[in-house]
């Protein structure tokens, strides 16, 4: 597969190939980079992701133990995804909501729903984890 996204406004555009792993996570720092809901991910081999216009800016907290490195649009603030992810060192998250054509996400499982608002909805037969499988 190789598809492509960016940003809301256009200054960020990049493309992806390969089968990503794909899950929904309701961790509570998902909820607070998403605004409260879960977070559609896509995780790629960082070899198979590329930047086709622009560079996106990055955010790491530094008052935390193995902070994730964040990736968004300097200009209008979408969040692309992640990089440097201390369990994952060699992926880049892409958040699905960024891709032109989202519609290919189909989650292989839905992960810390310890962190589960009453609010959010499950997808049906997605096996589910209190946290990471």
């Amino acid at each position: 597969m190789e598809i492509t996204g960016g940003c809301y406004c256009g200054e960020i555009r990049f493309s992806a190939k390969g089968d990503p792993k794909m899950f929904q996570c309701h961790c509570r720092e998902c909820q607070y980079i998403t605004g409260g809901h879960p977070n559609a991910i896509t995780v790629w081999p960082s070899e198979n992701v590329t930047f086709t216009k622009g560079s996106p800016k990055e955010f790491c907290r530094t008052d935390i133990e193995k902070p994730v490195t964040r990736i968004f649009c300097g200009k209008c603030g979408t969040g692309i995804g992640t990089w440097k992810h201390p369990l994952r060192p060699e992926s880049t998250l892409l958040k699905v909501g960024t891709f032109d054509d989202p519609s290919f996400f189909k989650p292989s499982a839905v992960i810390f729903t310890i962190d589960k608002q009453d609010f959010h909805s499950l997808p049906d037969n997605v096996p589910t984890f209190e946290r990471r499988p």
